[in-house]
C-alpha cells in the first residue's frame, strides 16, 4: 500500500512536478480517445469518401452522449476521491468509487438499448441526409454495441488517474487506440468492409481498453473497492454526480451544438453552391480536429485536478492557485500552436482525410479559419471550468462550460445563419469562444482573490497559534 507516500506527495512536490506527472499522462489518455474519432475519420475519407465521413458526424454526436454520462460519473468520482483524500477520509473516498462503478454499468447497458432500438430516428436528429443515412446506419449498428465497454473503462480511468496511477490510465487508452489503428486499414481495405468495419475496429479497442481499466481493480495503489462500497447511496451518488456535473455539460453542450449546427449546415447548406453533403462532411471533420486540440486542454485542467483537489481539501490554498494558474499557461500555449495551424496551414489537415473537389476543400478551408477563429481562449476557458469542478463549486463549473457550448454557440447557430447564411454557422464559433472567454475571466478573477484572502487567514492562524 502507497497511501501515506501518494497523498503526501500531492500535498509537499513541487507543483510543477505534479502538473506534469498527471497531465501529461491525461493529455495522452484524452487524445488517444479523441483519435479513435480521427482514425475511422482518415481511413474512411480514404476507402469511402466523404459520404462515410458525413454518416461517422451524425453518429458522433451519440458518442460524445455516452461519453458525458461516463465523464459525469468518472471525473464526479475523481473530485469526490481528491477532496476525500486531502480530508484524510478513505473510506467515504472508497464509497464513492464503489458507487460510481455500479452507476457506470447501469447506464453503459441503458445506453445499449438506446442504441440498439432508436439508432435511426436519433441519425435523423443528428441531421443525417438522404445520401449519409444507410452509412449512418451502417457504423451506429456496431457503434452502439460498445457503449457499455465505453461507459466503464472510461469512467475507471478517471479513477485510476486521480487514485495515483495515471500511467495505468494512459497505457489502457493507448491499448486500445493502437488495437483500433492497427484493425481500421485491415477490416476497411483487406477485408472490404467499409464503415462497418471502421466500427467494429473502433468497438474492439474499446473492449481492451476496458479490460485493463477492469483488472487494475484488482491490485490499485490505494482503493480497496468492497462490494458494500458499491452499493449505491442515493447522497453519495448524487455528490459524486455533482462534481462531474462540468465534464458532463462539456460533453452534452458539444452535442447539442454539433446537433444544431449538422441541421443548420443541411439546411443552409442545401441552398447553396456546396450543397448538404459536403459542408456536413467537412464541418464533422473540422469539429474532429478540434476535439484533438482540446483533449490538450482538457488533459491539463485534469492533470491538476486531483492537485487541486487534495490542496483544496487540505486548505493549501497557495498551491492550488499554483496548479490552477499552471494548467492555464500549458493550455494556452497549446492553444496557440492550434491557432497557427488552423490559419495557416488548413489545407494540410484537411489532405489527411482523403482527396476531395475543389468546393469541398474551399468550404473545409473556410470552416478551420473562421469557426476556430479565437481557438486560442479556448484554454483558459476549459481549465477554468474544471478547476471549479475540483474544488467542489459545480455550480460556477456549469455556468463556465455551459457559456460557450450552450448560452452563446447554440443562439448565435441560429441567428447568425439568417443573415450571413452558410457562414453563419461558422462566424458562430468566435463569437462564442469571445463571451466565454470574458465570463471565465470575470469568475476566476474572483476565486483568485477569495484563494488568496484564504490563504492569507491561513498564514494569520498559524502565526497566532504560534505565539499563542
Amino acid at each position: 500500500m502507497e497511501t501515506a507516500s501518494e497523498t503526501k506527495l500531492l500535498g509537499t512536490a513541487p507543483i510543477g512536478k505534479l502538473v506534469m506527472k498527471y497531465a501529461v499522462p491525461s493529455v495522452i489518455s484524452l487524445l488517444v480517445n479523441a483519435l479513435y474519432n480521427i482514425v475511422d475519420q482518415i481511413f474512411i475519407g480514404q476507402g469511402v469518401g466523404y459520404l462515410g465521413n458525413a454518416a461517422t458526424n451524425v453518429i458522433f454526436p451519440l458518442t460524445v452522449i455516452v461519453l458525458a454520462f461516463s465523464l459525469l460519473i468518472g471525473d464526479g468520482a475523481a473530485a469526490y476521491l481528491s477532496l476525500k483524500l486531502g480530508e484524510g477520509r478513505k473510506d467515504q473516498a472508497q464509497r464513492g468509487v464503489g458507487n460510481a462503478l455500479t452507476l457506470l454499468i447501469v447506464f453503459g447497458a441503458a445506453f445499449l438499448l438506446l442504441g440498439v432500438f432508436f439508432l435511426e430516428p436519433l441519425a435523423h436528429l443528428f441531421g443525417a441526409t438522404e445520401n449519409s443515412l444507410p452509412y449512418a446506419l451502417d457504423y451506429g449498428r456496431i457503434i452502439v454495441l460498445g457503449f457499455p465497454f465505453v461507459m466503464i473503462g472510461t469512467g475507471l480511468n478517471s479513477c485510476i488517474r486521480a487514485e495515483g496511477s495515471p500511467k495505468v490510465a494512459m497505457l489502457s487508452m493507448i491499448a486500445g487506440a493502437v488495437t483500433n489503428t492497427i484493425l481500421d486499414p485491415i477490416f476497411i481495405f483487406v477485408c472490404g468492409w467499409g464503415v462497418e468495419g471502421a466500427a467494429l475496429a473502433t468497438i474492439l479497442g474499446q473492449i481492451l481498453t476496458f479490460a485493463v481499466s477492469t483488472l487494475y481493480l484488482r491490485n490499485p495503489k490505494i482503493l480497496r473497492i468492497s462490494r458494500r462500497d458499491m452499493k449505491l447511496s442515493l447522497n453519495t451518488s448524487k455528490t459524486v454526480m455533482g462534481y462531474g456535473v462540468s465534464s458532463f455539460i462539456t460533453q452534452i453542450a458539444v452535442t447539442v451544438s454539433i446537433l444544431v449546427a449538422n441541421n443548420m449546415i443541411v439546411q443552409y447548406g442545401a441552398a447553396s453552391v456546396y450543397g448538404p453533403d459536403i459542408p456536413l462532411a467537412a464541418f464533422g471533420i473540422v469539429m474532429k480536429v478540434y476535439q484533438i486540440l482540446l483533449s490538450f486542454m482538457v488533459g491539463f485542467g485534469i492533470g491538476a485536478q486531483p492537485i487541486v483537489g487534495f490542496n483544496y481539501g487540505a486548505r493549501s490554498f497557495l498551491r492550488v492557485k499554483k496548479a490552477y494558474l499552471l494548467a492555464i499557461g500549458c493550455a494556452t500555449a497549446v492553444a496557440a500552436i492550434g491557432f497557427v495551424m488552423f490559419q495557416f496551414f488548413p489545407q494540410a489537415i484537411i489532405n489527411l482525410f482523403g482527396s476531395e473537389d475543389a468546393l469541398y476543400n474551399e468550404f473545409a478551408q473556410k470552416s478551420f479559419r473562421i469557426f476556430l477563429m479565437l481557438c486560442i481562449l479556448s484554454g483558459f476557458q476549459t481549465v477554468t471550468g474544471i478547476f471549479f469542478q475540483s474544488i467542489g463549486k459545480p455550480v460556477k463549473a456549469a455556468v463556465v462550460t455551459l457559456s460557450r457550448q450552450i448560452l452563446v454557440l447554440v443562439p448565435a447557430t441560429l441567428i447568425l445563419p439568417v443573415f450571413l447564411g452558410l457562414d453563419g454557422v461558422l462566424w458562430a464559433g468566435p463569437v462564442a469562444d469571445g463571451i466565454s472567454f470574458l465570463i471565465a475571466l470575470i469568475l476566476a478573477l474572483f476565486e483568485i482573490k477569495h484563494l488568496t484572502s484564504q490563504h492569507a487567514q491561513e498564514q494569520e492562524a498559524a502565526l497566532c497559534a504560534e505565539q499563542g
